[in-house]
């Protein structure tokens, strides 16, 4: 026979502290043995959903027996020691939802081992949405405790004040003339990109792993145009760009097979060290640019020693008027 799962409650998901031990993948490590940005972001996402399942909360259970898709809305991390390949991370999630709020909160902490010491390596905090399925047929109520987290379209809880969904006047205007719009006057880079289905979940919409997976496809984008592509800088110097901070926010859905404009702005260079780059991504609804999600990332740039060891530098007068100088193009 096989065993009835009992009621889901959000007692413990709400309450319970839970750890687990996490391996990144053998994919985010792309040059020599350092993880990405990225693929650190995934662990944190990856220990949510153990936190879910622990909790007696599965994302799978969630959806098949309810019609709820957990939905990743907010992310930021900030990454204070690099993972390497082989790494063993161990993932605390602790609840960090009050009374009256309309997302799940977490903050998960991301700690390794190095020489003997453990570290805290990633501290970050993360909204979820409990999206309701309209694709299939109706399922049912949700379970009871968990109505004041569902949402019938993902950045519900942002409808209103200063994280309100902004619409832009689409330009009766090819699509050059779109991006230029979209970069006039900032130092910028953009591109208008068709959402693909491997960047999707729950059958329709971007995930959250999609944004950060355009996040890192727009860095690429941007300094390739400027003339320091990361292939140039690791050919010429040994240089590589590292990530201390990262955010990304869902403000509306983007649908797959949607046209998305995605814009790249750099808004501040500290002195010579890092620079912090925003992305704002658009789909077209209405006769409008509507933004689903904007984020911001933090570079700076570190010289490879050898194959297990980088120090970070001061960026040169090169790539400061790189970051710093016109766009080439769009």
């Amino acid at each position: 026979m096989t065993a009835v799962a009992p009621p889901m409650s959000t007692k413990a998901l709400l309450t319970d502290v839970t750890t687990v031990r996490l391996r990144p993948r053998y994919e985010g490590s792309n040059i020599c043995t350092w993880i990405g940005f990225k693929h650190v972001n995934y662990l944190v996402e990856e220990a949510v959903l153990v936190h879910f399942a622990d909790s007696g909360a599965p994302a799978r259970r969630l959806y098949e027996e309810h019609g709820l898709g957990l939905d990743i809305v907010a992310l930021e991390t900030r990454i204070l020691h690099a993972f390497h390949m082989d790494d063993v991370a161990e993932a605390e999630v602790a609840p960090d939802t009050e009374d009256d709020d309309r997302t799940l909160g977490f903050r998960v902490t991301l700690r390794v081992e190095r020489d003997g010491s453990v570290l805290k390596a990633v501290a970050a905090k993360v909204r979820v949405s409990l999206r309701a399925d309209t694709y299939l047929p109706e399922v049912g109520e949700p379970p009871a405790e968990f109505a004041p987290f569902v949402v019938d379209r993902l950045g519900a809880e942002a409808r209103t004040g200063e994280l309100a969904p902004i619409r832009v006047r689409m330009p009766d205007a090819d699509e050059a003339t779109v991006l230029a719009s979209l970069t006039e006057g900032r130092n910028a880079y953009a591109w208008k990109w068709n959402i693909p289905y491997p960047y999707c979940h729950f059958t329709e919409r971007l995930q959250m792993s999609g944004y950060l997976r355009l996040m890192e496809e727009a860095k690429d984008r941007f300094v390739l145009d400027r003339g320091i592509s990361i292939k140039t800088l690791l050919d010429d110097r040994k240089w590589i760009p590292v990530v201390p901070r990262s955010s990304v926010r869902v403000l509306d859905e983007a649908v797959m097979e949607e046209d998305l404009y995605t814009v790249y702005t750099v808004e501040e260079i500290f002195k010579d060290l890092t620079y912090t780059a925003r992305m704002d991504c658009f789909v077209v609804r209405d006769g409008a640019l509507t933004l689903t999600a904007t984020g911001r990332i933090t570079h700076g740039y570190a010289v490879i020693d050898n194959r297990s060891d980088w120090r970070l530098v001061p960026f040169d007068r090169r790539v400061l008027d790189a970051l710093g100088g016109e766009q080439s193009g769009t």
